[in-house]
């Protein structure tokens, strides 16, 4: 019964979300207060809606309820609980009920948090809003039912595919659709400015923390997912270039562009038509990663293989708001009116710098990953473009953006001075070279981009704190000063610190294991050893192991270094209930340093086991700097200037805004 008021929920949504998307669209239209007063209902309606379905499917999996054909093909009665829950998205049907979940969740948002938004604008967002949610609502309900019933009831189910039986792979998709779904509301921002015809800086103020909040996602998401491959696929490596990976990624890099953009029309007016076009860009991007992952054109462990059906009604849903918004772009775009003028040698000019090579390294990330499949589906030819491609397109474009980034900060508005802010970063500069001859001493045989590599990370680390350093006048006032000065700055300046920051320390755990990874495959019986890096690893043995719902055998590995043992790990060969599918657990030392990584594999005709081992060095600043800055988003994300709106820009005596 209950998985029927689910699905009833689901019907009632789709008929709210269809009110929701006309009824305060032609109330804002034809100035109707009423009609432009039921969209905040409306949305909140089809929020509780949706949240009835959801809380319906998540009861089916705590209880096992097998007749639920979502469920037996999904869940197993021996699964653990967080296992029990986290099925619940780790299938196609379940995974689009969060979807839309989430987006409802982000329109209540605005619905609740947008009383300083006017009125009509706020009408025609939750209007887009509710469009959106209507597509995919009736996607769900007509191609994608979690709801359908099977007769006769099974006995036992399925269970969860194994791979996806991991803690950090339960909280991953669901922070990775906030951060697809929240672009939603920036992309409902821009196409509601299109239809009015206005953009300044009251929109600018009230896109950037919903697109901060998306970006936040984003990266935790990204990070959470890279983390999860690194130690539960046992390929010793953080990033693949998988089609899937890059779908998540490429909105990430837009959004990025985004925000920046963004900056600029809030302070300085310009930039308005490029950054609406972002803001189409980042949504649209997500919604490819969408058709990507559901619609069976791609084969990877992270998507789910459907039937194509399902990918032609995505496709359509894509096609539609894709091209709709662009169709209106073109349309609209012409008659907004230019903003300020700016010397190229400005803050306004760096942070155009910074939505070119963000833009380009997006375009060289989408064509490798969309390449295959037009030259497959054109000739029949099957090709795979992998990290060589990405190293040679994507790095390049990249780097001089990082240069580039502790620069920007230092530029002011409209007009700045080159060389007083370069002067401003010489000591930035001078720690981070003296950084790089350090490692090139260290590493007298190369590798030779090693030492750049890490004056890179270096120049962006100590350039953010350089930045900051001048804000609070540190060294050139009293301490107290300084401390007082830090207390009273702008979050979002702590924010851009941290994040900043972040990214130098992700660089530097890049570089490291992309340049001085050690690697050994080797067959090791009981009580043999083998040396990775400056460790040696010992084979202890391996025992039975059971699960609750898996047994196995774990080889136990001790770690040396010297002769003195630091660690003991193990690892693992499982085999799960109920199609005995096998997986592999990593052994994992993890320390500052770097990661001593043991996977155990299969037997050899003499009893050995196949060992690899991996030493990755600094690996874990990867996710540390990710860490950092997903915190800056929620420092900067807590600045008082977001909940109080934008500030009314200064007149000259003839009544004309000062540019």
């Amino acid at each position: 019964m209950i998985a029927e008021i689910g699905h009833f929920a689901l019907i009632l949504a789709l008929a709210v979300a269809a009110f929701q998307t006309l009824v305060p669209l032609i109330g804002a239209e034809r100035g109707n207060r009423q009609m432009i007063a039921s969209a905040v209902p409306a949305t909140l309606i089809q929020l509780v809606l949706v949240y009835v379905a959801f809380a319906a499917l998540t009861h089916a999996y705590l209880i096992s309820d097998f007749s639920v054909r979502n469920v037996f093909e999904n869940s197993h009665s021996a699964k653990p609980l967080l296992y029990k829950i986290s099925g619940v998205w780790g299938n196609h049907e379940g995974s689009m009920l969060l979807w839309v979940f989430i987006l409802a969740s982000f329109g209540g948002a605005v619905a609740i948090f947008g009383d300083n938004l006017p009125p009509t604008l706020k009408a025609r967002v939750l209007a887009v809003q509710g469009s959106i949610g209507f597509a995919f609502l009736l996607f769900i309900v007509v191609a994608s039912n979690p709801f359908a019933r099977l007769i006769p009831v099974p006995i036992e189910g399925n269970g969860l595919n194994p791979v996806l039986q991991d803690p950090a792979l339960a909280f991953h998709p669901p922070f990775l659709y906030a951060g697809y779904v929240g672009l939603s509301v920036a992309f409902s921002f821009a196409i509601a400015a299109l239809i009015e015809g206005k953009v300044d800086a009251a929109w600018a103020r009230w896109v950037r923390p919903w697109t901060l909040a998306a970006w936040m996602f984003l990266t935790i998401g990204i990070s959470m997912g890279s983390w999860w491959a690194y130690y539960e696929l046992g390929w010793g490596g953080w990033w693949f270039w998988d089609p899937v990976e890059n779908a998540s990624f490429m909105p990430w890099l837009v959004a990025t562009a985004l925000l920046h953009s963004a900056i600029v029309v809030e302070k300085r007016n310009a930039l308005k038509v490029w950054t609406v076009l972002l803001s189409i860009l980042a949504f649209s991007l997500s919604l490819l990663g969408t058709f990507l992952v559901r619609s069976g054109v791609l084969t990877s462990v992270h998507a789910f293989a459907v039937d194509p059906e399902r990918g032609i009604f995505i496709l359509g849903i894509l096609c539609f708001f894709i091209g709709g918004a662009l169709t209106l772009f073109a349309w609209r775009a012409p008659a907004l009116k230019a903003g300020g003028f700016f010397s190229p040698i400005s803050r306004e000019g760096g942070l155009v710098l910074n939505n070119l090579f963000l833009c380009a390294a997006c375009a060289a990330v989408l064509i490798g990953t969309l390449y295959p499949l037009a030259l497959e589906t054109v000739t029949g030819e099957k090709i795979s473009v992998g990290p060589p491609y990405f190293n040679l397109t994507f790095g390049p474009i990249m780097l001089p953006l990082l240069l580039l980034v502790p620069l920007g900060a230092q530029l002011s508005w409209k007009r700045a001075d080159l060389f007083a802010a370069l002067q401003r970063l010489w000591a930035a500069a001078a720690l981070a070279v003296s950084l790089g001859v350090l490692v090139l001493i260290a590493t007298e045989r190369g590798p030779w981009l090693a030492p750049f590599g890490m004056a890179l990370g270096a120049w962006l680390i100590f350039g953010s704190l350089a930045d900051l350093a001048q804000r609070i006048a540190l060294f050139r006032s009293p301490l107290a000063a300084s401390l007082s000065r830090l207390v009273g700055l702008p979050r979002s300046s702590l924010g851009m610190t941290c994040a900043h920051a972040g990214l130098g320390l992700m660089i530097i755990g890049i570089i490291a294991i992309t340049l001085w990874k050690v690697e050994h495959i080797v067959a090791m019986k009981p009580g043999e050893r083998a040396d990775v890096g400056d460790y040696t690893v010992q084979f202890v043995g391996e025992t039975p192991l059971t699960g609750e719902n898996y047994t196995g055998r774990a080889g136990q590995f001790r770690i040396f270094r010297g002769e003195t043992e630091i660690a003991s790990v193990v690892s693992e060969k499982r085999e799960f209930k109920p199609m005995g599918t096998p997986t592999t657990e990593v052994g994992l030392h993890q320390a500052l340093a770097g990661d001593v990584y043991v996977v155990m594999g299969d037997k050899t005709a003499d009893g050995a086991r196949v060992v690899r081992l991996y030493f990755n060095p600094l690996v874990s600043l990867i996710w540390l700097g990710a860490l950092i800055m997903f915190f800056g988003g929620a420092l900067s994300l807590t600045d008082r200037r977001y909940r109080v709106g934008a500030p009314k820009r200064k007149l000259t005596p003839a009544g004309v805004p000062a540019e």
